[in-house]
């Protein structure tokens, strides 16, 4: 199987490839569905508009959730590819931010969120597919995290509530402000704890993604 095959068709799909590895036994990769280990892992998610896009589309035509969207799209892939997909969404839970960090050059940043040399704070992963066949992989990225340079840090000072400390992330904070003042930026256009880090600005979200996003983290989060 030719992993570039692969690729290009979550990029038909909608979904931006976000880096392959060869699973040890200490990555927690599930087996297949027929019992045959995992050697491939290839992550799927976003960085840019097209995710959104595509989603928005399928969107207007009845389809709900973000989540539901990509899993059949994954679900799919796997079933034309003899992959296991599987989510970060799903019980039981699986290590994807492990994986991503052994997937590409992301690093914990100190909102607690992966961040990536190229597109910052703005990118998602939606789910993995997984294969039975130790595919050819590039060789990896191994960038070190911007955050290593940066001295300032104004993630950490930007949020009206002050729900980040640079260890903890205070998420009653975050959602009652959200609650209290709906119309405000961080609703509107997103997290500006995110937007305050200058890698990646040219993959934020725009504010309608923004939004769909943050109405999901308040519906989760709902202070009582």
């Amino acid at each position: 199987m030719d992993l570039r095959e692969v690729m290009q068709s979550l990029q038909d799909a909608g979904l931006t490839p976000r880096g392959a590895f060869h699973p040890t036994a200490g990555d927690g990769a599930p087996p297949l569905a027929n019992g045959e280990p995992t050697r491939t892992v290839l992550l799927a998610g976003s960085a840019g508009p097209q995710m959104w896009r595509a989603f928005a589309a399928a969107r207007a035509a009845g389809e709900v959730t973000m989540d539901a969207w990509a899993a059949r799209i994954l679900a799919e892939l796997g079933a034309r590819f003899g992959a296991r997909a599987v989510f970060p969404f799903e019980p039981p839970y699986l290590p994807f931010q492990r994986w991503a960090m052994r997937a590409e050059a992301c690093h914990p940043s100190p909102l607690g969120l992966l961040i990536h040399p190229d597109y910052g704070l703005w990118h998602s992963y939606r789910g993995a597919l997984l294969f039975a066949e130790a595919l050819a992989l590039p060789p990896p990225d191994r960038r070190a995290s911007p955050c290593a340079s940066c001295a300032e840090r104004p993630c950490l000072s930007a949020c009206p509530v002050h729900a980040f400390d640079g260890t903890n992330y205070d998420v009653p904070a975050c959602a009652g402000h959200l609650a209290r003042a709906p119309q405000a930026d961080c609703m509107a256009i997103g997290c500006l704890a995110r937007h305050a880090c200058p890698v990646g600005q040219a993959y934020s979200y725009a504010p309608a993604q923004a939004n769909f996003h943050m109405q999901a983290f308040l519906r989760r989060h709902q202070p009582n």
